[in-house]
């Protein structure tokens, strides 16, 4: 797939384009069934099929205040849409200027101007435009006028939720806990990233030395707890890992800070400075203030077997 940020080179299109539009966060199993239509049409149609999305989530800028923490960066995002069929991923800038276009030069200077589409692909609930005035079915009228084809796909529902998969459905799974369900929803397994920083070493102190993994403040962490799951490395190695998000009760009765952190089984090595990848797999349990250093220790190696177990 090939990334293309506003303002770049575009290639020619002589047979036009399949576009969807969208701010895919997650890349959960509703927008893979959204690009999945969009793939097909455009191989029907033998032209390339298209992402459009933002730089950024559109209410950072509409509506700051009440933005969603994100469940994935935009790196990641693309990679996960380099996992699909899409030919072509196109990051638009997203700020006040973009936030006042109308569904109508929208549709001119990106669908038309940009991608010469022969058919947009969109969500049954998909807006877009100024104030979020554009919908499926001024999209729709949009396209008559401009001649081109659009088509509705309908949301996935989910079986277990009974209501359509949504990234706001993700993030609540989060944070009760459900990581399962969460998964379960994405389609694949829920990833944090981020570097590894030194902290105040108190899991090396007590026998368990953790990879502490620092998180921009924008991202959704699923709830406080202790998690199975696995470390990935950058050089792809991937290892068993039990992860602690949140703010070790044992040590700080109040004001700890909330960190991510996972301790790799069978592993002896420096991860300081490296990009990290966690995937939270299972739900061990919730964070809980020990009595003392030796019972935490005497439940890390409960953890540590639990994750072994968990991780076959």
């Amino acid at each position: 797939m090939k990334v293309i940020h506003e303002g770049a080179a575009l290639p020619t299109l002589p047979s036009g384009s399949v576009v969807t539009v969208g701010t895919f966060d997650g890349v959960h199993r509703g927008h893979k069934a959204l690009l999945t239509e969009t793939t097909t049409l455009a191989r029907q149609l033998d032209c390339p099929a298209v992402v459009v999305t933002f730089d950024r989530h559109p209410a950072t800028v509409v509506r700051p205040e009440t933005a969603p923490h994100l469940l994935t960066t935009l790196s990641y995002k693309l990679e996960l849409l380099a996992q699909t069929e899409i030919d072509a991923t196109y990051v638009l800038r997203f700020d006040e200027e973009r936030s006042l276009e109308s569904p109508e030069e929208f549709m001119r200077e990106v669908i038309l101007g940009t991608w010469h589409a022969q058919t947009v692909v969109a969500g049954e609930d998909h807006h877009f435009g100024h104030r979020r005035r554009g919908d499926v079915t001024l999209l729709a009228e949009l396209g008559a006028r401009f001649g081109v084809k659009v088509i509705s796909v309908p949301r996935v529902v989910d079986e277990r939720l009974a209501q359509p998969i949504s990234s706001d459905a993700v993030r609540h799974a989060l944070a009760t806990s459900d990581i399962d369900f969460a998964n379960e929803l994405l389609g694949h397994t829920y990833e944090i990233q981020g570097v590894v920083e030194h902290g105040d070493h108190r899991g090396r102190q007590i026998g368990f030395p953790t990879a502490n993994v620092a998180v921009a403040g924008d991202m959704h962490l699923p709830a406080d707890g202790v998690y199975a799951g696995w470390y990935v490395r950058p050089s792809g190695s991937v290892h068993r890992a039990a992860i602690s998000i949140g703010r070790r009760p044992t040590f700080y009765a109040e004001n700890g800070l909330l960190l991510v952190e996972a301790y790799l089984l069978d592993f002896d090595d420096d991860l300081y400075g490296e990009h990290g990848r966690v995937r939270v797999e299972s739900w061990l349990r919730g964070q809980t203030r020990f009595g003392s250093v030796d019972d935490l220790k005497a439940q890390l190696v409960r953890d540590v077997e639990a994750t072994r177990q968990l991780t076959r």
